[in-house]
């Protein structure tokens, strides 16, 4: 103990002399100085600060301008925010604080022992205040923004002499891009200087900007290498974020030292030009090591690396792929010179005044980070509409990802929202999985019937959407994520919240703007929604088909219960009950409830059978296989009676027997 005090008597004396050489007799205090602070004094110089200048240059900000600003930083909050509580844990009742300040000296947060922070606040060290350079002087916040190095600042250090009794040590942090976005600082009392402050503080700083890399592309390949296999999953690792299609979109400073590589060398490169390697080929031959890492040679250095993040379990002829090219759906044919997604607002709106006031109103919402509650009855086109909105906006290029809250056991819905880490629970993966929120990251979260949400889930996602970010289950990290939320329901979730079973908190967070979509018993466009539901299934089968008056004037009358997806099934069954030489669909084709007389709302009571209204036909990808589900479903419906089936269907024995035979 005695020896550090002296050598800090010492300092203390060197600095003495030097602050008389440069300040008093206007002479560089070569070598009782740390060249990186000298440099700073004469910065300050050129500023026009002054040594004995008492007040700030400017005042803290109101607590409304540093709520914007720390909204405009939130990212940086969101991961700095819980290094710093363990920071200052470890250096607890030492007389210190732990600050965080953003890439133009503004101090965003600060945590530390109240003795110590009553004295800070007289120099106006605490939150909304700057502390740039030119503002304040030499200090390890100002100074080290302008180094973009770590600078410890002791003392007499600092280029204003009222701010001597401080010692700080800070490291600016680098955001996954390589732009400088903050810094991490920890200041005291001059006479408690602790000789590894330091070292904490580059430790600390390396954490954040790892934690922003990893949230940030969370929904990219992460390779993570190192020249020594035993950093792999330190804060010195390298990190480059990776697409499928084997881009490198990020690397971090790591990664560049430890390829002696420039960022611009590798950003935007092929992974095969930046590593030396077939991404496809590693994908691989990872998954098949159980020790999840492997070594490689890039320019004459063998490098220990492993592969994380959204890592996809198949790799292709140089790419890789979420599932089996074989199990993949089809794409859907683009129209000719246009990338415009087939679903949008536009594409929806078929001419009923009610549904072009939702259409409206959803439309001022593109680009707002605002949530949208869909509302209506089961059937009636919510999810449409979502992908609609998702379709019409900013983020149609990224993911549209819908989680229908009713259609999931309470048991799951966790895990499939939130996600898990390996082993959280039985029966995971040991892998883990992402969930719909992480996998919705950039584009929109689609929440159908989420009044069905439990109550305990619901508290998860508000704070989800509070923090933006989310927790995976059996996870201590937490990941940042982007999304544009929209929810729909057929519940009316006022009555809901004062039932108790739906929070008003989350209510009035996704109650951002709300539109009601008719019932298509309703809407006064049935005539031109039957032509765009059929126009598909008409392409499928080629050549002409057309709807006689009678048909369109049964199709009009009808209550539809089951909204449009009971529509939909109806005109799929009914061309492809279509004889192969006819062309007109005529009420024959209909199914006799049509014709009925039939309530013009959906009853809580069960419905009869009705093979019209049910499911979508599963497997049916064909005309023939559609026409023979539907068949089969009347004939069970009938008992097994040929002729009631028949007489269902609006076609004769001869036909149900021709359409029952079809393989």
């Amino acid at each position: 103990m005695g020896q550090i005090q002296l050598l800090a008597e010492v300092h203390g004396q060197r600095l003495q002399q030097a602050r008389q050489l440069f300040f008093d007799q206007g002479t560089m205090p070569e070598g009782l100085v740390d060249p990186l602070i000298l440099r700073s004094w004469e910065r300050c110089r050129r500023f026009g600060l002054g040594e004995l200048s008492l007040t700030p240059a400017t005042e803290a900000m109101d607590r409304v301008a540093l709520k914007t600003e720390q909204d405009r930083n939130r990212y940086l909050l969101m991961q700095g925010r819980p290094i710093m509580e363990h920071v200052f844990e470890q250096i607890r009742d030492s007389g210190s604080m732990v600050i965080l300040a953003d890439a133009n000296g503004l101090l965003l947060e600060t945590v530390g022992d109240p003795e110590f922070v009553n004295r800070a606040d007289r120099v106006a060290l605490s939150a909304g205040a700057s502390w740039d350079e030119n503002l304040r002087g030499t200090n390890a916040i100002g100074t080290a923004l302008s180094e973009e190095a770590p600078v410890a600042v002791l003392g007499a250090e600092h280029f204003i002499e009222h701010n001597g009794f401080l010692t700080c040590c800070a490291c600016p942090i680098f955001g996954p891009d390589g732009r400088l976005i903050g810094v991490l600082d920890i200041s005291g009392d001059y006479r408690s200087h602790q000789r590894h402050t330091l070292g904490l503080v580059r430790l600390s700083s390396a954490i954040v900007e790892k934690r922003l890399f990893e949230s940030i592309h969370a929904r990219d390949i992460l390779v993570c290498f190192h020249s020594r296999p035993d950093y792999l999953g330190s804060p010195k690792e390298g990190i480059a974020a990776v697409s499928p299609d084997g881009q490198v979109l990020a690397i971090n400073r790591n990664g560049t030292e430890i390829l002696g590589i420039r960022q611009v060398d590798a950003v935007r490169r092929d992974f095969s030009m930046v590593f030396e390697s077939n991404l496809s080929a590693l994908v691989d031959r990872l998954r098949h090591n159980p020790q999840g890492s492997c070594e490689i040679n890039v320019g004459g250095k063998v490098i220990s690396l492993q592969l994380r993040g959204q890592l996809p379990p198949l790799a292709v002829a140089g790419r890789v792929f979420d599932e089996p090219p074989a199990q993949r759906a089809p794409r859907r044919p683009e129209t000719s010179g246009s990338s415009t997604p087939t679903l949008t607002l536009d594409t929806l709106n078929t001419g009923d005044p009610r549904l072009q006031a939702a259409i409206d109103r959803a439309r001022r919402m593109l680009g707002r980070d605002i949530p949208i509650l869909i509302q209506g009855e089961s059937g009636a086109g919510k999810e449409m509409f979502a992908k609609g909105f998702h379709n019409s906006g900013p983020r149609r290029d990224a993911p549209f990802v819908a989680l229908n809250c009713a259609s999931i056991p309470e048991t799951l819905i966790e895990s499939e929202l939130f996600g898990y880490q390996g082993g959280a629970f039985t029966g995971a993966r040991k892998e883990g999985a992402p969930g719909k929120i992480q996998q919705a990251h950039g584009g929109t979260l689609f929440l159908d019937e989420i009044g069905d949400m439990p109550l305990n889930l619901q508290a998860r996602l508000l704070r989800v959407l509070q923090e933006r970010c989310v927790t995976p289950l059996g996870s201590t990290r937490s990941i940042q994520v982007d999304i544009s939320l929209v929810c729909a329901t057929h519940r009316k979730l006022r009555e809901e919240v004062a039932r108790g079973s739906f929070r008003e908190d989350l209510y009035y967070r996704l109650n951002g703007m709300s539109v009601t979509l008719p019932a298509l018993r309703e809407r006064t466009d049935i005539r031109a929604m039957v032509s765009k539901l059929a126009a598909a299934e008409i392409a499928a089968r080629g050549g002409p088909v057309s709807f006689s008056e009678g048909a369109l004037r049964a199709i009009e009358q009808y209550g539809w219960p089951g909204n449009i997806r009971q529509l939909f099934n109806v005109i799929r069954v009914a061309i492809a009950l279509l004889d192969d030489n006819e062309t007109l669909i005529t009420e024959s084709h209909l199914p006799e409830e049509l014709f009925e007389s039939s309530p013009l709302a959906p009853t809580s009571s069960a419905p009869a059978y009705d093979p019209w209204a049910a499911a979508p036909l599963e497997g049916a990808n064909s005309m023939d296989a559609i026409s023979r589900q539907a068949a089969m479903r009347a004939l069970e419906a009938a008992g097994g009676n040929i002729s009631s089936a028949a007489r269902q269907l609006g076609i004769s024995r001869n036909t149900l027997y021709r359409k029952l035979g079809r393989m």
